[in-house]
């Protein structure tokens, strides 16, 4: 791991925006501030989350798929449905799937509901997969271990409310 910056280059960044772009105003600092925030914020938490599954052998993504097989009632899924809760494209279902399955941790099975469709299961070795990844990240907080439960409801709110004003879901 890289040392630290002896500076913040979000608020340097911010700093910066001001200064080239005064008749802007301090809502847009705010928001710009506050937008480099979340998406630095995700590069960290990303790395953070991964490093954390790695023992495991999956990364964060696969880790939702087995989370989603693991809540499921039967513990398979089309692979159109995870693409839809996961909200990504069926090309990133097709390709997480893959390393899964090359992995053992899931099998590829034809849908008995649709003869076109595809169904993932998972394997015996996926749930355990699943089990001791989710103890280890829960230990951690999900890497968010510096906020208190007060921060980490609203921080919640705050991202739900954006979430839902860009359409994310029905609200």
């Amino acid at each position: 791991m890289r040392s630290p910056l002896p500076f913040d280059p979000v608020d340097r960044a911010g700093d910066i925006w001001e200064q080239r772009w005064p008749e802007a105003g301090p809502h847009v600092f705010a928001a710009m501030r506050a937008v480099t925030s979340i998406m630095r914020a995700h590069q960290v938490l990303l790395s953070v989350l991964d490093a954390q599954l790695r023992p495991f052998g999956v990364t964060f993504s696969r880790y939702e798929a087995l989370v989603l097989l693991s809540h499921s009632r039967q513990g398979s899924l089309p692979l159109s449905k995870i693409g839809e809760r996961l909200q990504v494209h069926a090309t990133s279902v097709t390709n997480v799937i893959d390393r899964l399955e090359a992995a053992g941790l899931v099998t590829r099975e034809p849908n008995p509901r649709d003869g076109r469709g595809t169904l993932a299961c998972l394997t015996e070795r996926g749930a355990q997969v699943y089990r001791e990844a989710t103890e280890a990240l829960n230990g951690t907080l999900f890497g968010l271990g510096a906020l208190d439960q007060d921060d980490l409801t609203n921080l919640f709110v705050v991202l739900r409310t954006l979430r839902a004003d860009a359409g994310d879901f029905a609200t």
